[in-house]
């Protein structure tokens, strides 16, 4: 046993497990105080044509079933790895949000129906749409324009901006070809818990529009642990030059003081509504600067891998520091702004067009490795491969592509913009038209 080892190591399983973000989890202070363990992974459990719940939760039990304790699970992705994680933490004990708890925050017409009895002031207008129903446009309460997307979805998928009724008619075409991938295991989670009337029918293959809500959009991320919610910090969602889609998330929010408190205070209001507790959160808010209302978003149950290198550059330790201690049942310490910079960013590097390319050149390894001589701590993480389609790449947005995750650390936000245009420049991607385009 290594000296640093502690005798009594806790066994923690990672839900969703990835090369890529191995080294973020055995980066926490207290690694020595745990063994670190995969339960499937991430390719076996996210972006999938289909999804067999019940298979991937049976493969799950047979993984902890081998080990004589399970002290903990942690997950950091979306649907269905949050819900396999609460059903996989109340069978073995652990702590953990209630399945109905999650799916409160999951499912998005709930969602604001919770969100309305605690902060209706906080609350954009919305309706249920039914993709499958003809006159669908006919019954939706709300004017032009308005956003809609799936009671289910993330990544902006299926999302669109509706601005007339050739809008809507060609969003719905889009959605009936596609609601049903996450939409069916959906139904099948949320047969597992008693459902308000307010749903009997609205199901996973539902759409809900709600109110265009603009302004400055940044999330809280934080957790609630026997009933106390804590926020551990704020990242700005930054819109590329298309006025739709993410271009970066942030960190440390650029928000004014009194508005970040209002949205921490609103945090706590909705997730004791809610009833969610022992598990992490992040929730997604538009400030709009002329009229000073704060709107929630959307809530997502969990911490965001996104923002794992945001912490460990500005903090100097990742957010799953505060996940394995919640999973624990531990106290969480999370210490403020002991990084080596002031500011980080995940770039979403983007195609801002639809059309169907074949990629032609992308950066490879040594690419990469040749950039970070220039810039030590940017990662670059490719979406694609030479030869791929555009078209190829699931879980895009209805109006770019995102073609690499390019994570940058600096001092200034003017230094983050400047080094995110190098690398742009420098990295070699290539794309030709398709003959059918």
């Amino acid at each position: 046993m290594s000296p640093l080892e502690h005798p009594d190591r806790k066994n923690i399983f990672i839900l969703g497990h990835d090369a890529k973000h191995q080294q973020d989890v055995l980066d926490i202070n207290d690694v020595c105080h745990v063994r670190i363990h995969s339960l499937l992974s991430s390719e076996e459990l996210i972006n999938l044509d289909s999804y067999d719940i019940d298979g991937m939760l049976d493969k799950a039990r047979a993984i902890l079933n081998k080990f004589d304790r399970v002290d903990g699970i942690v997950c950091h992705w979306d649907f269905p790895v949050t819900s396999i994680h609460s059903i996989l933490c109340a069978e073995y004990q652990l702590p953990a949000p209630s399945l109905a708890s999650l799916l409160k925050c999951d499912h998005k017409y709930w969602s604001r129906l919770e969100q309305q009895k605690a902060v209706p002031e906080n609350t954009p207008a919305f309706c249920a749409v039914d993709p499958f129903d003809d006159q669908a446009l006919d019954k939706v309460t709300l004017d032009f324009p308005f956003w809609i997307k799936p009671v289910k979805g993330y990544s902006s998928m299926l999302g669109f901006r509706i601005d007339n009724a050739t809008d809507f008619q060609n969003a719905m075409k889009e959605t009936r070809s596609a609601i049903k991938t996450l939409g069916d295991p959906f139904n099948r989670i949320l047969h597992r818990v008693e459902l308000p009337g307010e749903l009997e029918n609205i199901d996973g293959n539902t759409m809900i529009a709600e109110q265009y809500i603009t302004g400055m959009e940044f999330a809280p991320e934080g957790y609630v642990q026997d009933g106390e919610c804590h926020v551990h910090g704020l990242i700005d969602m930054v819109i590329g030059e298309n006025g739709r889609s993410f271009e970066r998330y942030e960190y440390p929010s650029i928000a004014p003081e009194p508005v970040q408190k209002r949205a921490i205070d609103v945090c706590g209001r909705v997730m004791k509504q809610i009833g969610f507790d022992n598990g992490c959160f992040n929730i997604e808010f538009f400030w709009n600067k002329k009229t000073d209302k704060l709107w929630i978003v959307e809530i997502n149950p969990r911490i965001s891998q996104s923002h794992s290198y945001l912490f460990e550059k500005v903090n100097g330790m990742s957010n799953h520091e505060v996940a394995i201690s919640v999973a624990l049942g531990e106290k969480p310490h999370f210490d403020q702004r002991k990084g080596s910079f002031k500011r980080a960013a995940k770039f979403l590097h983007r195609r801002y067009d639809k059309l169907n390319m074949i990629a032609t050149q992308v950066p490879e390894q040594a690419d990469i490795e040749a950039f970070q001589r220039e810039q030590p701590d940017t990662l670059v993480y490719p979406h694609l491969q030479k030869g791929m389609q555009l078209a190829e790449m699931k879980e895009q947005d209805p109006y770019s592509y995102v073609i690499a995750d390019i994570l940058i650390a600096a001092q200034s936000r003017g230094e983050l913009e400047q080094k995110y245009r190098q690398a742009s420049a420098r990295l070699p991607f290539d794309f030709t038209p398709l003959s059918s385009n």
